[in-house]
């Protein structure tokens, strides 16, 4: 039995598909400090970010009854006050 020499492309994994970062050594097009020329594509990489579906929007109702209901809140609290100064109110 005779040994088999390791595979010389260590930058594929053992399935056979390149890893999502390639060896910035191997990579054909880039510069000496890893820059790339004007008009060449940089080599894909992984990207985890983005969205995987459209987002719902968001109701408008909530907001605007909130705002309404703060709205309210602030003109009796004012009227209150008002009334204090006044003194229309015997409430204290």
């Amino acid at each position: 039995m005779t040994a088999q020499p390791p595979d010389p492309d260590t930058s594929r994994t053992p399935g056979g598909a390149a890893p999502p970062d390639p060896d910035p050594a191997r990579t054909p097009g880039l510069e000496p400090g890893g820059g790339v020329a004007p008009g060449d594509t940089p080599p894909d990489a992984g990207q985890t970010s983005g969205l995987s579906h459209p987002q719902p929007m968001p109701s408008r109702r909530g907001p605007v009854v909130t705002l309404v209901l703060v709205v309210l809140l602030t003109a009796l609290v004012l009227a209150f006050i008002v009334a204090e100064v006044m003194g229309w109110s015997k409430v204290f």
